[in-house]
């Protein structure tokens, strides 16, 4: 059943050519079947007439043939024709003894003349109730109804008797009214002697039978359809588990995400997740602007507090610093001890200028943020509340995936991921120290103080810090000032391309004035 239901999954189209095959099959069916029913009432009706009417010829034959035939004398129409020689039945003696003839031989259709008055020699009638309603109604008066119909039977076998009256002619009248065995003498012109019925059988299951070829077409399409029906809804419980075992396995999966996420930074995990970074061991060499930062006298801090304090403290920590590291597009690479190591340009980047710019605002805004977070600390009853001590450094670093098939991590390593550390280890607490190259993409946008030039371990080259003092206010913020004798201080420096624009022109348009 499987196997059938993965052939038309995987073949469509057969489904058409066999509801196309079904249509066909039961036009032609519906076709052979009538054709079959109409050959069967032919042979039926036609069957039945021909008992009717070898019934009447050779009742016609022996009776009044054959006895006119037989003798010279006269003949006459008598009641007891079989009493008197050369004698013929009278009509309604002719009626009923060619109902009993007919009824008598086996078919589907009976012939009955009955009335309420027979004559005295002869046994009553049984009448139906139907025939004596009908006798009944023909005799109500007004006008007559040419026939009434009655169906009876059930659903495997149905009957319709059909009944006509049977009226007084003026022979007849006077016949009936001088006959000595007649029960009513009174009759008139019109009235309604007896009924004539004739009651047609046809069994439903004849009639059933004659559908054969659409009973073995519904039989075959019916097995067909349940056999579609039980694959369907064997593929349909299958879909379903398979729909449920897929929801709970997305479920599982993005809480497995979730979860994960809390390991990765945001650009990693979405790169991972996006299928732009493959799993595999890879590295490049990228111009990076790397963050190293720590947390001053940490290890005497520690020393001072309770471990569920200080990793509630610490905890808090980590969490202001990598919130404001987020909003900067920052990519932690890890967290050592009380370390956070951290830098732009990878997986995103745009442009080693900007990189830096952005890395030194997140510095900057994480020490005013740690200087808030020191304020509350101290309040909560925090004596030496935490410090931290920053380094930054732009320069070429390797970063990708490092370690081995079984486990790896995204980081970065180099020489200047070292002196990013190294900077870090000679900044005060609070402070912020650069190296020249980061330095150089953000002296607009900082004051900074050299340093005296110093050799760190492992770094070859001699190293010029330049520690942050200040964040100078935004460019189109002219700072000016003026001495004793009323000299006016541009700061060019803090100017923007139109701010510089515009005071060159009022610079040219004093002198001018002044010239003249």
């Amino acid at each position: 059943m499987d196997r059938i239901g993965q052939f038309f999954l995987s073949r469509p189209y057969w489904l058409i050519v066999m509801v196309v095959a079904a249509l066909l099959g039961l036009a032609g069916a519906v076709w052979l079947d009538l054709k079959n029913l109409s050959d069967e009432n032919l042979r039926r009706q036609a069957t039945s007439l021909n008992g009717v009417i070898s019934n009447v010829r050779s009742y016609y034959a022996t009776n009044v043939v054959g006895r006119v035939v037989s003798t010279d004398a006269r003949t006459q129409a008598l009641h007891n024709y079989l009493d008197v020689p050369g004698a013929i039945p009278i009509p309604a003696t002719l009626s009923l003894e060619l109902g009993a003839a007919i009824g008598a031989s086996e078919g589907d259709v009976v012939y009955r003349f009955v009335s309420d008055y027979p004559f005295r020699n002869r046994p009553p009638h049984n009448l139906s109730a139907f025939e004596q309603m009908a006798l009944s109604r023909f005799r109500e008066g007004g006008t007559l109804p040419e026939a009434l119909i009655d169906s009876t039977g059930n659903v495997w076998d149905r009957q319709m008797t059909l009944a006509t009256p049977v009226i007084m002619s003026g022979a007849c009248v006077d016949c009936h009214n001088s006959h000595p065995e007649s029960p009513k003498t009174d009759w008139k012109v019109g009235d309604v002697r007896a009924i004539q019925s004739v009651k047609v059988r046809q069994p439903l299951t004849l009639n059933i039978l004659s559908f054969k070829w659409l009973l073995i077409y519904f039989f075959v399409a019916g097995g067909v359809g349940m056999l579609f029906a039980a694959v369907q809804y064997r593929l349909a419980g299958g879909f379903s588990r398979m729909n449920a075992e897929l929801a709970a396995n997305n479920e599982f999966l993005a809480g497995i995400s979730m979860k994960i996420s809390k390991y990765l930074s945001p650009q990693v995990y979405k790169s991972i997740f996006s299928g732009e970074r493959d799993s595999t061991i890879s590295t490049e060499r990228k111009k990076l602007t790397v963050f190293f930062s720590d947390i001053k006298d940490f290890t005497a801090t520690t020393e001072r507090m309770q471990p569920e304090e200080l990793t509630e403290l610490l905890n808090e920590y980590f969490t202001e610093m990598s919130k404001i590291a987020e909003a900067h597009g920052a990519t932690i690479d890890k967290f050592i001890g009380d370390a956070i190591v951290a830098f732009f340009g990878d997986p995103e980047t745009k442009g080693s200028a900007e990189d830096a710019r952005a890395c030194v605002r997140m510095a900057l805004d994480m020490q005013q943020r740690l200087s808030d977070l020191g304020e509350r600390w101290r309040r909560e009853g925090i004596e030496h509340p935490f410090k931290a001590r920053m380094g930054i450094n732009t320069g070429f670093c390797n970063v990708g995936n490092f370690g081995s098939d079984a486990r790896m991590d995204y980081t970065i390593i180099g020489a200047e991921a070292n002196l990013a550390a190294r900077l870090e280890s000679i900044a005060e607490p609070g402070g912020i120290v650069l190296s020249y190259e980061t330095y150089a993409h953000v002296r607009d946008i900082v004051d900074a103080t050299a340093m005296e030039p110093v050799y760190f371990k492992g770094i070859a080259r001699e190293v010029v810090p330049y520690s942050i003092s200040s964040l100078k206010p935004e460019p189109d913020q002219v700072v000016t000032g003026t001495d004793a004798a009323g000299r006016l201080t541009l700061d060019l420096t803090t100017l923007s391309d139109e701010a510089r624009i515009r005071v060159e022109n009022a610079v040219r348009e004093a002198l001018k004035a002044a010239q003249s």
